[in-house]
Order: structure tokens, then C-alpha cells, then sequence
């Protein structure tokens, strides 16, 4: 199972002092939490993409190749790729480039955004979502399979004997999650494909998520792909951590109460009840992690959202040293009993080489 960490790269004042950091250091911030993110053993290191303040990760690429030269093992991914917005050739073509950047360790999850405002910015209509995320992610899929397509549309103008360059990285594209909060169909989307599904889950209670993945995981197995079980799933997940759970409420208290998404809303503990929102001690956040496991099934990824809501930097990294160190072991270890033999792992492009190579074979054979 993968663990790591997902940044939304907000740049928000520090409610306790209010200072606010310049976009140059909240760049250069997720550049270091990356780096630690790493250094404490995680697996994954993903970033949102944004195209209004006080969002700074306009350019995933861009960050996630200069993170690759920073790094030796960390999976880089997004924890959005808009691909409602976003020119699906220009898709295609960036994320190939950053696969041989990194040598494979590339994923990207697909999602359309919750801004209504930067629809129009990209040409695009908000109401045209869903359909957007379908054709633009139908198109993708091709380019990354074959060498040279002819393909026509609604949203973009056709493409005539295009080849999209570079190539994917061993003939393998990049494994792509798709990430949504509310919408079945894009639920329905992953399991066509036999994509990974990635529940946000931060925000929502249990029962939703555990429809949503439930639906995924049925399509999944309709579609051919594998049983139930052997469907690919992520989710995220939010926490504060100090030794004593009365510290870590205290301390982020104020973070939670002023934060540009829940802030001035639901109280701390009602949010903490109603969702996996765990703010307390390592063994609470522990307990509760595992218990995802109880509604959503033995799953492949949980990524953990900790930047965020004008924390400093140091406290971050001190976050990184508890979940690394006192956290993630534990996990690691507990997910591992009576995991089902036949419940894959998450895909890496070393695992997707072997499974092309693999199926080749058997073609010839």
C-alpha cells in the first residue's frame, strides 16, 4: 500500500500571527515538504493544480520535474489534473515529458475542478463539466495508445495523422487515478477504463464515500477488469498530530477555524465527527485511518492533505517526522494483515511494464 501526502498549495496567513508567505516561498515550501515527504520514508508526493489566488500550483509539471531532480524514490503525482480545462494533447504531451524526467515515477489524477471562474478563462462552460472530463479524457487515453490518431469532437478542433510527442516512457503511459468528491459518473468513468478511483474524502462523510467507491467497484468488475476487490482505490485523508491529542486541538484550533475552505463554517468537532478529519494524538490518527478499511474495502493509496490553512512551514515538517516515523509503519503494517492474495498492489511503471510485457507474451504465445 502507498502512503503520502497531497498539497492544494494555498497561500494563506498564519492565523496565530498573521503573516502570510510570499508565493516564492510557498513554492519553494512544497519543494521542501516534498523533499521530506521523501526523507521520512513516504511513497507519494502529489499537487493540485490552481489557476486563482490563493492557489499558487499553476504549473504541476514544472514543480513536480524540478521535485524529480531533487528526489530518487518519491512517486510524484497530482492531486488534480484539470481535464476539463486543460487541451488534452497538451495533456498527453507534458506528462510523457515528465515520465522520462523521472524515469516512471509519474502518475497524475484527473479531476474537473471546483472553480467555477476558471472554466471561462480556458474558453469552457462549468455546465459542460461532465462532459468535458468524458471527451477530453476519452481523447487522452488514445494519444498515449497510439501512434498516430485521427479523432473529432465537440470541444476541441479535430486532429488529422497527430502524433503526440514524446512517447510514453517504455510504451506505458503514466497510471491514471480520477478523483472526485460528488460525482458518480466520474466513478463510472474510472471503472470503464479500469483506472484507478481516488475519493477525496475529506470533506464528505463515510456513508458517501463508501457509495461512491461501492459504485466504482461494481462498474469495475462489469466492465471486465477484475473482481470488486481487485479494483484500484485512494483515498485522502486530514490530520494534526501532537504526542497529547489536547495539544494538537489547541494548536490547530485556530488554523481550522480561519482556513479558506471549512473556515467559519461547522465547529472543529462537529467536523471531526462528521468526516476524517482526526485531529489528536499518532494512536488516534492511526485508529482512524485503519478504520477506512471497514466501509471502503482493502485499498491501494491514502495520501494525507497537511500544508494547509497558513501552517508554517516548520510545523509541516515536524507533521512529516510524526506521520513518517510514528504513523506510516504502523499502517503499513496493519493494512498488510489479511490483505487478500489476490488484492493488487497500486500500480508503478515498473508494475505496468512487467503487465505489458507480460500480456505481449501471452498474445504471441
Amino acid at each position: 500500500m502507498q502512503f503520502g501526502i497531497f498539497t492544494v498549495g494555498d497561500v494563506t496567513p498564519d492565523p496565530t500571527n498573521g503573516t502570510t508567505p510570499s508565493e516564492n516561498d510557498r513554492i519553494k515550501a512544497m519543494v521542501t515538504i516534498a523533499q521530506k515527504a521523501e526523507e521520512v520514508g513516504l511513497d507519494v508526493f502529489a499537487t493540485g493544480e490552481h489557476h486563482n489566488p490563493p492557489f499558487v500550483p499553476s504549473s504541476p509539471t514544472t514543480m513536480l520535474g524540478y521535485i524529480a531532480a531533487k528526489t530518487e524514490r518519491l512517486l510524484l503525482s497530482t492531486a488534480t489534473t484539470l481535464i476539463t480545462t486543460n487541451d488534452p494533447v497538451k495533456i498527453a504531451e507534458d506528462y510523457a515529458m515528465l515520465q522520462h524526467l523521472a524515469d516512471g515515477r509519474v502518475d497524475l489524477m484527473m479531476g474537473r475542478g471546483n472553480t467555477g471562474p476558471v472554466y471561462p478563462w480556458f474558453g469552457q462552460d462549468i455546465r459542460n463539466g461532465i462532459p468535458l472530463a468524458i471527451e477530453n479524457y476519452a481523447l487522452l487515453h488514445q494519444l498515449w495508445r497510439e501512434d498516430v490518431v485521427d479523432w473529432k469532437g465537440r470541444f476541441r478542433t479535430p486532429l488529422q495523422s497527430f502524433t503526440a510527442t514524446p512517447r510514453p516512457l517504455d510504451g506505458v503511459p503514466p497510471f491514471v487515478w480520477h478523483g472526485s468528491i460528488r460525482s458518480p459518473e466520474i466513478a463510472e468513468q474510472a471503472a470503464y477504463y479500469g483506472d484507478g478511483f481516488f475519493a477525496n474524502h475529506i470533506f464528505w462523510p463515510k456513508e458517501h464515500t463508501q457509495r461512491m467507491i461501492g459504485l466504482y467497484r461494481e462498474r469495475y468488475a462489469h466492465y471486465g477488469h477484475g473482481t470488486p476487490e481487485q479494483a484500484i482505490v485512494g483515498l485522502g485523508g486530514q490530520v494534526f498530530m501532537r504526542k497529547n491529542s489536547q495539544d494538537a486541538v489547541r494548536e490547530f484550533r485556530p488554523y481550522f477555524d480561519n482556513a479558506p475552505v471549512y473556515g467559519h463554517g461547522p465547529s472543529m468537532e462537529d467536523f471531526t465527527r462528521e468526516t476524517p478529519l482526526t485531529v489528536g494524538s499518532p494512536q488516534q490518527v492511526i485508529d482512524r485511518t485503519l478504520g477506512f478499511r471497514d466501509y471502503v474495502g482493502d485499498y491501494q493509496r491514502q495520501l494525507f492533505l497537511m500544508d494547509h490553512a497558513g501552517l508554517p512551514l516548520k510545523v509541516v515538517l515536524e507533521q512529516l517526522d510524526i506521520l513518517g516515523e510514528e504513523v506510516v509503519p504502523v499502517l503499513r503494517e496493519e493494512f498488510a494483515k489479511n490483505r487478500p492474495a489476490d488484492v493488487p498492489d497500486a500500480p508503478t511503471h515498473a508494475s505496468l511494464v512487467a503487465a505489458a510485457a507480460a500480456a505481449e507474451a501471452e498474445v504471441v504465445a
